[in-house]
């Protein structure tokens, strides 16, 4: 069966189901509102039994990361990022399922060279990003600051 791209186009748009945009919008802000207002409470809660504003913060981000790595090991992010969708990618969540979703992937080919492989295949490109561009980041506030003297 020949068909142009338009008469394809068409075909596919009459089998896809339409997409419930505005369900979706609102699961997205209420699941990402939650997580975000989770840390908030729990960076009140650190400060609150003694922690600097600072080491709260970082409790905060140890408590999300551990959390969402748990609630991925156990199957359930993956629940409620297929009702949430984008909202379970608020920076810190999202980080930490995306690396460890592979690990669990490939445990079965052992811990070096299934799961220890793989976490550094995913974070590669992180890591590369994120030092690259800090570095670019220095060189423009330095450039900034030496243009402002």
């Amino acid at each position: 069966m020949k068909m142009t791209n338009r008469e394809y186009n068409k075909y596919v748009e009459s089998k896809a189901k339409p997409s419930p945009i505005w369900k979706d919008l609102c699961w997205a802000f209420l699941v990402g509102g939650a997580i975000c207002a989770g840390g908030q409470g729990l960076t009140a809660l650190y400060q609150y039994l003694g922690a600097s504003k600072e080491d709260a913060g970082t409790w905060t981000s140890i408590t999300l990361i551990f959390l969402a790595a748990l609630l991925t090991g156990l199957g359930v992010f993956d629940d409620i990022a297929k009702r949430a969708g984008a909202g379970t990618l608020v920076p810190i969540t999202g980080f930490s399922n995306a690396m460890s979703s592979p690990a669990l992937e490939f445990k079965s080919e052992g811990l070096v060279l299934g799961t220890g492989a793989k976490l550094f295949t995913v974070a590669g490109p992180v890591l590369v990003y994120g030092i690259s561009a800090s570095v670019l980041y220095g060189i423009i506030l330095c450039l900034v600051g030496l243009l402002g003297q």
